[in-house]
């Protein structure tokens, strides 16, 4: 059974709305810290993160700490929302969050799968370092929930899935806090 520690980025620099991939600022690179410095007491994992600054700057404290290289995943990547303008991408997504997986367009239930694909082919304890929508698709998935938001996790945050033998179980949710996604 492989344990996968689902880590929310820290705070970035911009909001969704803004910045298409912001970095983290001050108070998101000390939750970046604060998350690795809890995630080394579990210590052996993989380090997988989205290919967004922000995710990747929250993983940056734990790889340190523990001289690994993190793993660049695409399928944990933010949402693609691609031909959407910055001004757009608010309302879109408020749409998203608020409705069900079964009502979105067939690409954005392709993300899901292919996000769920990559939680199941993780057989050794791991990180990840994700974002919102996609860590509530992954508990989604793993309590059978099609809500497009199941909580609304934290910045720096920590949600637990088991894999054991292809089948996603929800441990534990993340921290959770009146929030807007970044």
């Amino acid at each position: 059974m492989a344990t996968i520690y689902l880590v929310r980025h820290g705070r970035a620099a911009a909001g969704f709305t803004d910045d298409k991939d912001p970095g983290l600022d001050d108070l998101g690179r000390e939750q970046a810290v604060s998350a690795g410095a809890t995630l080394r007491q579990r210590t052996p994992l993989a380090i997988f993160s989205s290919p967004l600054a922000r995710a990747r700057e929250t993983a940056e404290p734990l790889a340190t700490v523990l001289g690994q290289a993190v793993t660049i995943e695409d399928r944990v990547a933010e949402i693609p929302s691609p031909g959407i303008s910055l001004a757009e991408r608010g309302p879109w997504l408020r749409k998203i969050m608020s409705g069900t997986w079964t009502d979105v367009s067939d690409d954005l239930k392709a993300w899901r799968e292919k996000m769920g694909q990559c939680l199941l082919a993780i057989e050794t304890d791991a990180a990840i370092f994700s974002h919102f929508v996609a860590i509530n698709v992954a508990v989604g998935l793993a309590t059978g929930d099609d809500r497009g938001t199941i909580f609304r996790p934290d910045n720096g945050s920590i949600t637990t899935l088991n894999n054991d033998n292809g089948q996603l179980t929800l441990v534990e949710r993340g921290d959770e806090a009146n929030t807007h996604v970044n």
